[in-house]
């Protein structure tokens, strides 16, 4: 779990470390074997000529981690997996980032990483839809397409000499966001998973999980919708158009801090919990700006702990 500071009284604190103790029993008693500190020893097959790799040492002929973390073992290879390592990019994977720099041909972006990434015009789509070489005019523009500060989804594509990442963004769906709370959690909590975009439609909301840690909540927009207005009515509709109900920004702060009750607590952060999270605040009638204090995080814990105990029972009861 996440340190967090709130405070709670005293029945709060107990039912809090009741619901903690629960996914400590909860635990599979070969995780728990699995854990290591720094300085525990990893029991070993000293015949088998194991290779050590990240995270453990050899002291006095016995295999040391130096990492807190899970013991993994693939073949004769023993490593400690960090549970709460640093984003670790690969290729393939949704990160949303932000904008820091326009260099030429490119745009410099913040992704929570060791590193900048790097979008260069020539690896998106231009905002006409057409595909062609890029010109000097393009260059030029690019600021009407990116600028500082704005968020954007984006693909990793590779790595560069330097290190640095190399992100692409010729699919419609990547691109500027816009009306929305960019949120930032732990790496660790995202897991890579198929989807990543979610079009949460009881909320008219969109949600993006990236790898990298940055969550959009945001109001829903859809997908290759081309403006077919002329330039006389888009001036007239623009405030309009960048008008977000009422409701829907509702929606957005409620989501937003479902998102963040949740990381402050440790949980691993999909779509589903995050929504049940977001119901039983509505359900409970609880205010939006109240969703951040020391009930609802304790009522949280509990309903999680509740949910996985009952999951583990209907499991061995399956079997």
């Amino acid at each position: 779990m996440r340190d967090f500071h709130l405070s709670l009284n005293q029945t709060q604190r107990v039912r809090l470390d009741a619901a903690l103790h629960e996914f400590e029993s909860l635990a599979p008693a070969a995780a728990s074997a699995a854990a290591v500190t720094v300085a525990d020893t990893i029991p070993v097959n000293q015949e088998d000529s194991i290779l050590k790799g990240h995270g453990t040492s050899d002291q006095d002929g016995e295999v040391v981690a130096t990492l807190c973390g899970m013991v993994e073992r693939v073949n004769k290879l023993v490593y400690v997996r960090t549970l709460r390592a640093r984003y670790k990019p690969e290729v393939g994977d949704i990160i949303v980032g932000r904008v820091i720099e326009i260099a030429p041909k490119r745009w410099r972006l913040e992704i929570n990483f060791s590193q900048d990434a790097v979008l260069m015009l020539s690896s998106m789509n231009l905002p006409d839809g057409i595909q062609r070489r890029r010109t000097a005019i393009d260059e030029l523009n690019m600021r009407s397409i990116f600028e500082e500060n704005d968020v954007i989804c984006a693909e990793v594509r590779g790595f560069q000499h330097d290190g640095s990442l190399h992100l692409q963004a010729r699919s419609e769906k990547y691109g500027k966001l816009e009306r929305g709370q960019l949120l930032t959690v732990p790496p660790y909590l995202v897991k890579r998973k198929k989807q990543h975009f979610h079009h949460l439609a009881q909320y008219d909301v969109d949600l993006i999980l990236g790898c990298n840690g940055f969550i959009w909540v945001g109001e829903h927009v859809v997908v290759g919708e081309k403006a077919k207005t002329t330039e006389d009515q888009q001036k007239s509709s623009n405030e309009a158009e960048n008008f977000t109900p009422l409701e829907t920004r509702k929606h957005i702060c409620r989501l937003a801090n479902a998102v963040r009750i949740l990381s402050a607590l440790g949980f691993t952060l999909t779509v589903e919990l995050i929504i049940e999270t977001a119901e039983a605040s509505a359900s409970s009638n609880v205010e939006v700006n109240d969703m951040l204090g020391a009930e609802f995080y304790v009522q949280t814990a509990e309903r999680e702990a509740k949910r996985r105990a009952d999951l583990l029972r209907k499991k061995n009861g399956a079997r």
